[in-house]
């Protein structure tokens, strides 16, 4: 019996804003899929749907496979109490792209977390969490959850309440965020999260995988390190390794955040060509490591 295969994807927003130039990157890289985050500037569902059916043709033409949207369901932008209806309005413009992209998975989260010690209206985050998972399914697409800035990003016990409240939630593991979360399963002066502990106490429920990683910052609301994988602390060699061995045959998504973050505010800071550059560099260094297993 042969080992499985991992499967490269990324993030490629972080090389480019304009599709053409995702498209270019990923074909530097030899690669055949980009993970659907920003695209042209907005959010793979919040293009207009003319931009949206440009973006499909031009993706069906150079043979790019799209293996996970990113969306901003319940994403940390979005606080409980936020109206539902936006929620519902972003699921409603997601699956029809999905199904025409032939898209299986997209990423979502449990809203913003609270400051520690204030109310974080766990059960309204679990009546979501079911709607938004049940009207996914019902679609025959699966909702994956993000260890990240929400509730269930308090910890890897916080996820594992999730799985067991939420019938057919599945997880995507990022091998970075636990190293800039406080562990708010252990007690004062709760710890960073640790990597490894996360991924051996969630890594069952896992369908896919982020790669990020990163060092540890001084204390809290100061922005990590961001490294090339492997040399940081999110333990991503080991991480691949027993997922490998384990079975595993989802997808390795790159989020490499080394030359830029993401939800970065302004634009105009962000040199574009070292962002290309970093890109195409961590999907080689992730093939290296991968290798290498």
């Amino acid at each position: 019996m042969s080992a499985p295969t991992l499967k490269l994807t990324g993030f490629a927003d972080e090389a480019a804003r304009d599709l053409e130039t995702q498209i270019k990157a990923t074909k530097e890289l030899g690669w055949s899929a980009i993970s659907a985050r920003g695209m042209n500037g907005a959010n793979l569902h919040e293009l207009p749907q003319d931009d949206f059916d440009r973006v499909a043709d031009r993706l069906d033409e150079a043979g790019i496979q799209i293996p996970e949207f990113g969306s901003l369901i319940g994403n940390w932008g979005k606080k409980i109490t936020t109206d539902f209806a936006i929620t519902l309005a972003e699921i409603e413009r997601a699956i029809p792209r999905m199904q025409r992209l032939g898209t299986k998975l997209i990423r979502v989260m449990s809203y913003a977390q609270e400051p520690w010690g204030e109310d974080q209206q766990e059960q309204e985050r679990f009546r979501r969490l079911r709607e938004i998972v049940q009207r996914f399914d019902d679609a025959g697409l699966t909702a994956i959850h993000e260890n990240c800035m929400n509730w269930g990003g308090f910890s890897a016990e916080h996820t594992l309440r999730l799985i067991e409240e939420i019938p057919g939630l599945k997880l995507v593991f990022d091998t970075g965020n636990p190293l800039f979360q406080r562990d708010r399963s252990k007690g004062e002066p709760y710890p960073w999260q640790d990597p490894w502990e996360f991924w051996t106490t969630v890594r069952d429920h896992v369908v896919h995988i982020h790669i990020k990683d990163c060092i540890s910052p001084p204390t809290d609301g100061v922005e990590p390190i961001y490294t090339m994988p492997g040399e940081g602390d999110a333990k991503i060699p080991e991480i691949l390794a027993d997922a490998k061995s384990r079975g595993y045959e989802g997808w390795i998504a790159i989020e490499p955040h080394v030359a830029t973050v993401f939800h970065v505010k302004d634009q105009s800071q962000v040199d574009w060509q070292q962002c290309y550059d970093s890109y195409v560099d961590y999907g080689k260094r992730m093939e290296k490591i991968i290798a290498a297993l």
